[in-house]
């Protein structure tokens, strides 16, 4: 684990990948999120809905091996089982995972906990004791996931980033054409599957969003 992750967590959101080996057009993804940190990527979550427990254990860790090197945080999506396995940075949960006050109580207090939250009062039931940001969205409609909410908009999320008091990674539906303005309503950084995972050249793209973001 990382030393000071926890710590630094808000400098680490800036171009946030969610890596899902199933939308790599085929691509090995240890190569895909290699390309990825080279282009500017700062955080990337392991989402893997398809994979075995034990598959989800082995790429976490091999993820791992490649990141932490290059001084990257790997966070699993909503298995806290595979995040304590891999040993893992954190653990990213939705509104139907494991309450993030117990995932901090199994993975420590050194370890990263984000919450994906929709709508204000979400937001409001967040406990800033516990995690150290929140996924906020979808800011615009996305085909990553089936069960979307509503999309916030730009105003949306402009009003839930003035009410966070952790800070906010934008989700849902962002590219480089609209990162900057997502970035100008408050958030600390984009989170992205195909805008990285689904471009042609992966490095290209995270440098194209890093340089989106970088002018907050």
């Amino acid at each position: 684990m990382l030393t000071d992750v926890r710590t630094s967590v808000a400098d680490r959101l800036a171009v946030y990948l969610v890596a899902d080996p199933g939308a790599t057009l085929g691509r090995p993804l240890d190569d895909l999120v290699a390309s990825a940190v080279r282009g500017g990527a700062t955080l990337v979550q392991l989402r893997a809905k398809t994979l075995s427990t034990r598959a989800f254990v082995e790429q976490a860790r091999a993820l791992l091996a490649l990141l932490h090197p290059l001084d990257v945080p790997l966070v699993i999506n909503d298995r806290v089982d595979v995040a304590l396995a891999a040993g893992a940075d954190g653990v990213h949960v939705g509104q139907d995972d494991m309450a993030a006050e117990d995932a901090r109580r199994l993975l420590g207090a050194r370890a990263i906990v984000g919450v994906s939250v929709t709508d204000a009062a979400q937001l409001r039931a967040v406990d800033a004791g516990v995690v150290d940001y929140v996924g906020v969205g979808p800011v615009f409609a996305t085909g990553s996931k089936a069960d979307a909410a509503t999309p916030l908009g730009l105003d949306g999320l402009a009003a839930l980033c003035e009410a966070s008091t952790l800070p906010v990674v934008a989700i849902g539906g962002i590219t480089v054409r609209n990162a900057r303005a997502v970035t100008a309503c408050g958030a600390a950084g984009v989170s992205v599957i195909s805008a990285i995972c689904g471009a042609p050249d992966a490095e290209a793209a995270a440098r194209a969003l890093r340089a989106a973001v970088a002018p907050r």
